[in-house]
């Protein structure tokens, strides 16, 4: 811990402090599962052990480090220790800068597992994908990596590359990526003005700067369309939104609601701890809103979701949310190492938890290959009078050959035109389907 005392003095202590519990258990007829230290004196011999005789000296901090990772990791796969520099890592996180690839990972099944990416960012540009796995990094076998040591080794200084080793379904082989790292910007909100004066909002993280950024967004866009009779709907799209802060979640959910609860959370045997409450001062006028959400949505994301639709503010479009329904709290120690402590699970306004459940939408949509799409338009036969062996003709002429024509509902590979001369989402099937969603709202307001 940045001082070379002796390990033998520290379990020294803890076996003196483990037999004063443990006697005092006894002397006072207390049960045994009074006393949480009982079984310190295992861990004191054991380190008494290692100090006096492996054969190395052993590092003392990497040894206190190591029992303390190995404590808490026993608890649920969202508690973990961090050493002051995974610590650092993780604060440039949510402070939005880092220097990296610019991936965000969850751990699946023992695999490391791309959750989303920052758009513009090198793992962008070449084309990860949400589900892609790791299985080599810097050669070095993801299987059961830490995410930590996953996220050290592909941080580094701008300019450098790391390699890595990836698997993806429905391709037959592992792809070999090299990727050069650079300095991460993250903005955490995307919007833009649609035609129809439907605010298109993409919700990328839930960082420090969020609420701020979700706001400039929402008054540009009403000042935008001020002349044109003021802004109609709002799509928020958190597809592949990996969550992020709590505070930020609220106060984003809190732009659209006046009153009531946004989540409650509850510790050990169901102990309400907090509820976070909307306020009416500053709330967005009562625009019909849909979510789009998929199967990597998570955590504050689906606090989000979950308020709105609770309250009746939004329908919600896509597929199930990945369904972390557990708060963690940082607790940073006296060194500057710090735990990531799970210490309650969240639940939306009706009292329903999410955890390991997911939010179920209320339009199942789910996300169409674009290219497979135009490929099944350019190659259907549009089956008419004229298409039939022997056909009568209309005049004198003679009978023509099946015409191929496309179908009505052809997927367009180009943009349509609107009001500007473009057209939303004509690449993505989900959010195509949730704009027509929130037009059909919008018609019946």
């Amino acid at each position: 811990m940045g001082t070379k005392r002796s390990l033998w003095t520290l379990a020294t202590v803890i076996a003196a402090f483990a037999g004063g519990a443990w006697g005092a258990s006894v002397a006072g007829a207390v049960p045994e599962r009074a006393s949480p230290y009982r079984n310190l004196g295992v861990f004191a011999r054991a380190l008494a052990h290692v100090e006096m005789s492996w054969v190395e000296e052993a590092d003392q901090d990497a040894l206190l480090y190591g029992a303390i990772r190995g404590m808490v990791e026993t608890l649920d796969p969202h508690s973990s220790f961090m050493t002051p520099e995974e610590y650092r890592i993780l604060t440039s996180d949510t402070q939005g800068q880092f220097g990296g690839i610019g991936v965000e990972i969850e751990v699946q099944d023992g695999w490391l597992t791309v959750l989303s990416t920052f758009e513009g960012g090198p793992a962008h540009r070449a084309a990860l994908r949400p589900g892609d796995r790791f299985l080599v990094i810097e050669n070095r076998d993801a299987r059961d990596m830490r995410i930590m040591d996953a996220v050290r080794i592909m941080r580094g200084e701008p300019g450098t590359r790391v390699h890595v080793r990836i698997r993806r379904e429905g391709e037959p082989r592992a792809l070999e990526i090299a990727l050069t790292r650079e300095v991460i910007q993250v903005e955490a909100v995307e919007a833009r003005v649609l035609p129809d004066r439907v605010v298109y909002v993409r919700i990328r993280a839930f960082q420090e700067t969020t609420t701020t950024e979700l706001r400039r967004a929402l008054d540009r866009a009403q000042a935008e369309t001020e002349d044109a009779g003021g802004v109609r709907g709002v799509l928020i799209d958190m597809r592949d939104n990996a969550g992020g802060l709590l505070d930020e979640a609220v106060r984003v959910s809190d732009e659209f609601l006046d009153a009531g609860a946004i989540v409650s959370t509850r510790g050990r045997g169901g102990q309400l701890l907090g509820e976070a409450q909307a306020h009416r001062a500053g709330t967005r006028p009562s625009w019909p809103i849909v979510v789009l959400v998929n199967g990597y949505t998570a955590s504050a994301a689906e606090i989000v979701a979950g308020a709105l639709r609770d309250h009746g503010r939004a329908v919600i479009v896509g597929t199930r949310t990945f369904g972390k329904g557990s708060v963690q709290n940082v607790i940073e120690l006296p060194d500057g190492s710090a735990l990531k402590l799970t210490v309650a699970r969240y639940f939306t306004p009706n009292g329903t938890s999410i955890q390991a459940h997911g939010i179920e939408p209320d339009m199942i949509i789910e996300q169409l290959d674009q290219a497979l799409l135009s490929e099944a338009a350019s190659t259907r036969t549009q089956i008419r009078e004229e298409s039939l062996p022997g056909h009568l003709t209309g005049d004198d002429t003679a009978a023509v050959q099946p015409a191929e024509l496309p179908p009505r509902d052809t997927p367009r590979t180009g943009p349509t035109p609107g009001a500007d001369g473009s057209a939303p989402f004509a690449d993505d099937f989900q959010a195509r389907m949730a704009h027509q969603t929130l037009r059909a709202l919008i018609a019946a307001n």
